[in-house]
């Protein structure tokens, strides 16, 4: 959490509006407090961002740069229900609860606002693109009726294919009003440069972002969905690492799971378990030889305990791997296989060291992606969706869907976009793993 200072200085969670909303909604809610039924958000309700505070300090006056606009149904909307052409895409890799988001944003549209035109966008940006030929895919609530007990996506994803000016043109073809872009770091810089470039043109077309990453590393969202099912997914598997490890003769369970940069999954996976001895991220480097290195804590614990569980996220170590630095559609880096890289050293080490072991090697990393959500997620991709359609028909663009400090909120795209979510190493999560798995704070000899 940013200090209060930090915040003033260097953040404006100002949402950027197509014009003013002067329709009334078609949802009937009340206007007035403490009657039976559930009242419209009102364009002057935030949360404060940062929740830290001192005893004998408080602050008196607020600005756009401590506040968060509250999301949720309006009074007066922007765009004529029956005017509306609806644009969702997904973008990436999968994730758990894409189908969930995409069926709550479709029965929120259909049912709530009577918006009966509905356009799924398939196999992600690509599906703009005329030389592509994709053909879009109407939707309709029926046709969405049972997709959230389905991993993947109805749309098809794919990385990369972001032509912006392509991407408008065909946008302006086909008379979108609003587009829903389902994706994570790249998806949003997309639709962040969409949105731009619409604006140019003049074009008053609503841009909103429903975060999708399961490394959790978008910033200033307190989870994105997926997550809860992947560190679930992964429990499994490192439990199966776990008994496979303590059956055997100083047996090795290693578990390689999603992180390219950051290492929410890892840790929280070893809060959920609590079977995991060594956890190593993307955040904090590690040696492997030497006194203090990985290899020679994990013998301590092979002769003290005669088994071992390591959970790695795939971004981890990447300085040992012999990387040229490519890069995929989506502008990701490619990474050497940690897992692979890990498996092979450590058996070399204890050849080397004359010491018997048997190493178990689990990487669930597609099995977890694919996977349909888990109840939490599900309520959550569903409330993600809902909440998205609320802010396109009240005129809002530029802006992503979150959740912080327990509220779902209207965030600017060009903030969450401007750096990426990451375990903090002195901070309570990292204290809180170190204190589980009794490893040592560095495994570094220097």
């Amino acid at each position: 959490m940013l200090n209060q200072e930090a915040c003033v200085n260097s953040l404006n969670f100002t949402v950027p509006k197509l014009g003013e909303a002067k329709i009334t909604s078609p949802i009937k809610m009340s206007t007035k407090t403490g009657d039976n039924m559930a009242n419209y958000v009102r364009d002057d309700e935030f949360i404060l961002y940062n929740i830290d505070a001192r005893p004998g300090s408080y602050t008196i006056e607020y600005t756009s740069h401590d506040l968060l606009e509250k999301a949720g149904p309006r009074e007066k909307i922007f765009f004529s229900p029956g005017h509306v052409h609806a644009g969702i895409v997904t973008c990436g890799g999968l994730c758990p609860g894409l189908n969930n988001v995409i069926r709550a944003l479709v029965r929120t549209l259909w049912y709530s606002y009577g918006i009966h035109r509905i356009s799924g966008i398939r196999n992600g940006y690509r599906g703009f693109l005329p030389q592509y030929g994709i053909p879009v895919m109407p939707l309709d609530p029926d046709i969405v009726d049972d997709i959230h007990t389905k991993g993947g996506t109805i749309l098809g994803s794919s990385r990369g294919g972001a032509d912006v000016e392509a991407i408008c043109d065909s946008i302006e073809r086909m008379n979108l009003n609003m587009l829903f872009t389902i994706g994570g770091d790249g998806t949003q810089h997309g639709a962040f440069r969409i949105a731009e470039e619409l604006e140019r043109r003049n074009q008053k077309i609503s841009i909103i972002g429903i975060p999708k990453t399961i490394d959790n590393d978008l910033s200033f969202i307190q989870k994105s969905f997926g997550f809860e099912t992947a560190v679930s997914e992964a429990v499994a598997a490192v439990s199966s690492a776990h008994t496979e490890a303590h059956d055997a003769i100083n047996g090795i369970g290693l578990v390689k799971v999603m992180g390219r940069e950051s290492g929410f999954i890892a840790a929280h996976t070893a809060l959920a378990i609590n079977d995991v001895n060594f956890v190593l991220i993307p955040e904090i480097d590690f040696d492997l030889e030497g006194e203090k290195g990985l290899f020679a804590a994990l013998k301590r614990r092979l002769e003290l305990r005669h088994h071992a569980v390591i959970l790695v996220a795939e971004g981890a170590g990447q300085r040992y791997m012999e990387s040229e630095q490519q890069r995929d559609l989506s502008g990701n880096r490619i990474l050497g296989d940690i897992g692979l890289f890990l498996k092979k050293a450590i058996r070399d080490y204890f050849e080397n060291q004359g010491m018997e072991t048997s190493i178990k090697y689990i990487d669930p990393s597609y099995m977890i992606r694919s996977a349909p959500a888990n109840p939490n997620d599900s309520i959550y991709c569903a409330r993600l969706g809902t909440h998205a359609v609320h802010a396109a028909m009240s005129g809002r663009t530029k802006t992503l869907i979150s959740m912080v400090n327990n509220t779902f909120v209207h965030l600017p795209i060009e903030i969450a976009i401007n750096k990426r979510n990451t375990v903090d190493p002195e901070g309570p999560l990292w204290r809180d793993v170190i204190g589980a798995t009794h490893q040592p704070m560095l495994f570094r000899n220097d």
